[in-house]
């Protein structure tokens, strides 16, 4: 067992709790100590109580996340602790029961550390978090919470939703692995959800092979070992995406290195780009988004309509101003494209593409730009980021791996081979 327990993977850390070498207690402890010394500079917490976090892992339930600290984005209800959707409309708000992504992550033994923070309503104006990489810098949104506390070591699993990029985009910013599984894998229930036909819950760690275990343990889903050797490469699609006009120089540059070290570690790599239809999704996207939330904040528009941000108003007027018309054509785009995706990866196991379109942006004010997000998003399929080195500022890159629908854990599989030959 090393010295600092902080230094153990999710996966190893369980090993060693069922194999009766480490207590749920003991480990806690470390990450305590460590948030007391760490979080006063990242500020990830929405809420967060250590004796509650202290007693919550000594009663922790034997099972497959066994005393393993999780940070919860508070948009997931919890029924002990707040759930404020990063609004002030919901100051205080204690629901009465936990979250479907929640009770399955306690049923499997794992321990709610305390919730982290969000954008608003998931959305958009964004929280005191920094990035913990450089403080003058955005974590990402809306899961920078989850996103900066997996970065900085507060703890080692974290959930976080996406709509747009707001798991794999932070996550990349942050440093960390990121994975959106395909739509609908890890149930919802219990969130606040503002796009019913978009979002989806996500989860970050510092490897792949701990989001697998955290992401199979409360979906039900046998996800794999990532970490397990394989005797073959995969075949590589290159997809620099209908997006790529915004990517910076550094995520150009990366994509480019990316391609050959793939190739030279024995994959099969080639360029693959969308069809033209799939660029459809560039406005059917925010189009679907912003509809759907505005229906779904329908008694807080009603009632608390000053207390919405100015940035957020202006996007469910623009949602709720959409005509009939309009809606029904964003949704068969994004019905015609999720249909023809299969055949736009065929012959592949694989895209890879960026995860962002660079670094972290300097500033809290804006979280970033999901370009390189949304498009899969809107496919429901799942994505993992990993980290890729750095870019010209020294804050983390990463590149993204997609694959198709419902096969996780081959994509998972993949994700972790593509970050090994990337070294």
């Amino acid at each position: 067992m090393p010295n600092n327990l902080l230094d153990l993977t999710a996966v190893q850390a369980v090993r060693l709790i069922h194999d009766g070498k480490l207590w749920p207690e003991a480990l806690m402890d470390a990450y305590l100590d460590h948030i007391a010394e760490r979080d006063p500079s990242v500020r990830a917490f929405a809420y967060f109580d250590p004796d509650q976090a202290r007693t919550a892992a000594a009663s922790a339930r034997p099972g497959a996340l066994q005393g393993l600290p999780i940070g919860v984005k508070d948009v997931l209800d919890t029924a002990d602790m707040p759930s404020q959707y990063g609004s002030p409309i919901w100051e205080g708000w204690r629901p009465r029961a936990d979250s479907a992504p929640v009770a399955w992550a306690r049923a499997a033994g794992g321990v709610v550390i305390g919730k982290t923070v969000t954008t608003e309503f998931a959305t958009r104006k964004p929280g005191p978090t920094m990035n913990p990489a450089n403080a003058a810098h955005t974590p990402g949104g809306s899961s920078s919470g989850s996103a900066a506390g997996v970065g900085a070591g507060l703890f080692p699993l974290a959930y976080g939703t996406q709509t747009a990029g707001s798991v794999i985009r932070p996550a990349a910013y942050c440093g960390v692995v990121g994975y959106k599984p395909s739509y609908g894998l890890i149930d919802r229930n219990g969130m606040k959800v503002m796009s019913a036909r978009l979002d989806t819950v996500g989860v970050m760690a510092r490897t792949v092979a701990d989001c697998a275990l955290f992401a199979g343990a409360v979906s039900g889903r046998d996800l794999g070992d990532p970490d397990a050797q394989t005797s073959t490469a995969p075949r590589i699609g290159i997809c620099r995406s209908p997006s790529w006009d915004s990517a910076a120089p550094e995520t150009r540059a990366l994509l480019h290195r990316a391609a050959g070290a793939l190739g030279r570690a024995g994959a099969s790599v080639r360029d693959r780009e969308l069809p033209s239809g799939f660029g459809a999704l560039a406005g059917a996207h925010p189009i679907v988004m912003n509809s759907e939330s505005a229906r779904a904040l329908g008694w807080e528009l009603a009632h608390r309509q000053d207390q919405i941000s100015d940035g957020l108003r202006e996007r469910l007027t623009f949602g709720l101003t959409q005509t009939p018309a309009a809606l029904d054509n964003a949704y068969a785009v994004l019905r015609s494209t999720q249909r023809a995706f299969p055949d736009a990866m065929d012959g592949l196991d694989i895209l890879v593409t960026p995860s962002a379109p660079g670094e972290a942006p300097k500033g809290l004010d804006w979280t970033g730009d999901p370009a390189f997000n949304f498009i899969w998003t809107s496919l429901h399929v799942p994505c993992v980021t990993v980290p890729a080195g750095t870019g010209p500022n020294g804050l983390p890159l990463g590149i993204q791996i997609v694959g198709r629908y419902g096969d996780d854990r081959a994509v998972l599989a993949w994700a972790r081979w593509v970050q090994a030959a990337l070294g």
